[in-house]
């Protein structure tokens, strides 16, 4: 190894240093033993320099020169002027005043770069493939490039790099030696992950939150890499998860500048997106090809399970990086569906009483759906509650919470919760009562306009409940797409929380009772008990409709529950328009059967539309040990005259009535209401208790009401048809024994 005596011909090597160059100090500042082994640390763009020895002049021969190179940030590269670099001397840009260059074949030069970390034993762990040289006899340990020259910079894959340099014996002749700048590429980032060798990463979701990071990023390859390299990302989230992967700038296509292997077939280099775990191919999302491939950003790359895969493929290898340039942004989204999913739907979920009787649900978890791309539709889920009338013959469905967001582009008042184009959920029944499965399912169109929906579109913390009239009920949440993603992407707090529970069972028998003069419900339910099995709990809802204008009297037959607490079992009794019960009865509080009033047509209906009322039966505790039987009577109120006294009519069981006719059968007491002759003395008390002077209760089924009953007016026409029919049999037999007694003289003549 020489030392700086030796070249300077016996000058002191600062005064060398002074005549070559004025800044020689940001060339060879104390970095090194001597001139010719260096070490270069921190080097940012502009402030180390690397230099063959004596350049701009002729270098010594017979050299072995070490050059240990480090930047702060990585990749480490070498920028060098006019982007081609020549050992023999730099490049010339006047062929008028270019020197000649001289023809030697003598000289042997031999340099070449390797990735290194730099230890105190210059250890050297990888060589890049990159050989200059100008004596065939080095032609063994490297690749020809041209005439000792290469046309580009190279980047290396850390911030270490070593060069040697090492001149031939017989000495450069004329030759000027090499220089170059030494910095870092614009081309790393942190990537949330692990590395398997190069260039394979395992990017996965519990690594990105712990970098506390909403999105991992990783970025195409900037340093040099072999010919027929593979480089991959796998994007593993846990069960549940979904990937995005997407492109914020475009998926810049460029030639392959700097070849280490040219070739000329097609797809030198590429980018393929698998929505799988590896490079399944019948799986492939994209392909990115340097030949033939358009330009892509800000396009949603979405796997269907929880992996995506990516894969750089180069058939050329580089020295400076690759051809393919692109920026990825990935990130994991939770697409846990608490229902099953509808396939071909983003969020699209059904609850099916088969797979689960009640439950909890909220608005998606995976909030890239409001998230959406290239369209103006709202965004819209449609969850649907489904059984079958052999299991469940109801849905209740409970809105607990609601947390709409003020849409920022829309500021008007809220009108109409249908048609404003507001955040809303909207409830709707599929399928009228009674229909069976094969009736067509009513859209949400048809139902807006018959009025049948329930809308929501306010935020509230009170709960909602909505009791189905049939197996089937529907729950759409649909979002303005003007503000779904600055509202509600990335945001972990629901747009709503519900709870949904199947019931009204086989035992409960038929859910709704449609009007009739006199009705009864059983509980259990008999035709159901052989071939039920005991349910553990049990919630029964009977809807028992009411004829217009009539009166209704409730009564319980018997009734029976399994102990005293009403947390094992309560009958609740609910009048439209009152969300707690008109009456309650449980095992505590059984006497209040007995004073049941007569509940009015104004109670029955308050908003004038359908009268009925609705009982409530909730067994919690060995359900099919309780037992009743509730019967209720639809009365007509007799009207009034102006003095109080009631006026009298006459009921027809048709339902029509008369004024001024009488009743047909008036019930004890003042209260003014009757029924039909029919019912009584029928075994069923179908008029309320009355009172006499001595304090007796009597009704309809009272002794002296059905003795009185019992002795009917005489129908004189049936009497008088039977009193002809036996005058005229009486007269037929003597007419025949008249000709008897003629037939028997005219014989003994």
């Amino acid at each position: 190894m020489l030392d700086a005596t030796a070249v300077t011909n016996g000058h002191p090597f600062e005064e060398v240093l002074h005549h070559v160059f004025a800044y020689w100090r940001l060339y060879f500042e104390d970095n090194g033993p001597s001139y010719c082994e260096r070490i270069f640390k921190d080097c940012r763009l502009q402030t180390c320099y690397v230099q063959s020895p004596a350049y701009p002049g002729v270098y010594p021969r017979n050299l072995h020169c070490r050059y240990y190179l480090n930047t702060r940030l990585p990749f480490i590269k070498l920028y060098i002027e006019n982007e081609e670099f020549n050992i023999d001397g730099q490049r010339c840009e006047n062929i008028m005043t270019c020197p000649m260059r001289p023809i030697s074949s003598g000289k042997r030069i031999l340099w070449y770069f390797s990735d290194s970390t730099l230890t105190t034993n210059g250890c050297r762990k990888r060589k890049l493939p990159l050989r200059l040289h100008q004596d065939p006899r080095w032609k063994e340990r490297a690749e020809s490039s041209g005439m000792g020259k290469f046309p580009y910079s190279i980047i290396g894959t850390s911030q270490d790099l070593f060069v040697e340099f090492v001149t031939s014996p017989a000495g450069p002749l004329l030759n000027t030696g090499f220089h170059f700048n030494v910095g870092n590429w614009p081309g790393h980032v942190d990537t949330a992950g692990s590395r398997n060798g190069t260039c394979d990463w395992l990017l996965s979701s519990e690594s990105l939150r712990a970098s506390r990071d909403s999105e991992g990023i990783f970025l195409s390859v900037a340093h040099w890499y072999p010919p027929h390299t593979s480089c991959t990302y796998l994007m593993q989230g846990e069960e549940g998860e979904i990937v995005r992967l997407y492109f914020p700038r475009q998926v810049l296509i460029n030639r392959i500048e700097s070849p280490i292997q040219p070739t000329d077939s097609d797809c030198g280099e590429s980018l393929t997106l698998y929505d799988a775990s590896w490079a399944d191919d019948s799986k492939i999302i994209k392909t990115f090809c340097d030949t033939f491939s358009k330009a892509m950003e800000k396009y949603n790359f979405v796997s269907t399970g929880n992996s995506l895969f990516v894969k750089f493929e180069s058939q050329t290898g580089s020295y400076s990086g690759s051809s393919l340039y692109y920026w990825a942004h990935y990130d994991f989204f939770n697409n846990t569906k608490l229902g099953e999913p509808v396939p071909g739907k983003k969020c699209d979920e059904v609850f099916a009483s088969w797979k689960q009787s009640k439950g909890w649900m909220r608005s998606p978890l995976n909030t890239l759906i409001y998230k959406q791309q290239h369209t103006n539709e709202d965004v819209s889920c449609l969850y649907r509650f489904v059984s079958d009338k052999r299991l469940f013959s109801r849905v209740i469905l409970t809105i607990t919470c609601v947390n709409f967001k003020d849409n920022p582009y829309n500021s008007g008042p809220r009108i109409n919760c249908i048609e404003d184009r507001v955040d809303k959920l909207v409830i709707w029944e599929p399928l009228p009562p009674g229909a069976n499965s094969s009736h067509s399912p009513t859209p949400l169109s048809k139902a807006m306009h018959s009025g049948d929906v329930t809308c929501i579109c306010k935020r509230q913390s009170f709960s909602t409940q909505i009791v189905s009239k049939s197996e089937h009920l529907n729950l759409q949440l649909i979002v303005d797409s003007t503000h779904s993603a600055q509202s509600y992407f990335k945001q972990p707090s629901p747009l709503f929380e519900a709870t949904y529970e199947f019931v009204h069972g086989p035992l409960c028998g038929p859910a709704i009772i449609h009007p009739v003069t006199d009705g009864e419900i059983h509980y259990p339910y008999y035709e159901a008990i052989g071939y039920v099995e005991p349910p553990k709990s049990i919630r029964c809802i009977w809807e028992v409709k009411v004829s217009n204008d009539r009166d209704l009297w409730l009564h319980f037959d018997h009734i029976k529950f399994n102990s005293n607490a009403c947390d094992d079992g309560i009958v609740d009794i609910f009048l439209k328009g009152r969300p707690n019960p008109f009456l309650s009865l449980c095992g505590q509080n059984v006497s209040l059967v007995k004073e049941i009033p007569i509940l009015s047509s104004k109670e029955l209906s308050p908003d004038g539309g359908e009268p009925s009322i609705t009982i409530q039966f909730i067994g919690r505790s060995s359900p099919t040990r309780a037992a009743f039987k509730i019967t209720w009577t639809e009365l007509f109120h007799l009207p009034r005259n102006i003095d109080g006294s009631v006026k009298t009519s006459k009921l027809v069981e048709g339902g029509a009535s008369n004024e001024l006719e009488e009743c047909e059968f008036t019930c004890p007491g003042e209260l003014g209401v009757c029924i039909p002759a029919r019912l009584v003395c029928n075994g069923v008390i179908n008029c309320p208790n009355a009172t006499d002077h001595k304090g007796s209760f009597y009704n309809d089924e009272s002794p002296d009401v059905c003795v009185q009953v019992s002795t009917a007016k005489i129908n004189w026409f049936y009497v008088g048809a039977a009193t002809i029919s036996v005058m005229l049999f009486l007269c037929g037999c003597c007419i025949f024994l008249c000709r008897k007694c003629y037939t028997d003289c005219s014989t003994r003549d």
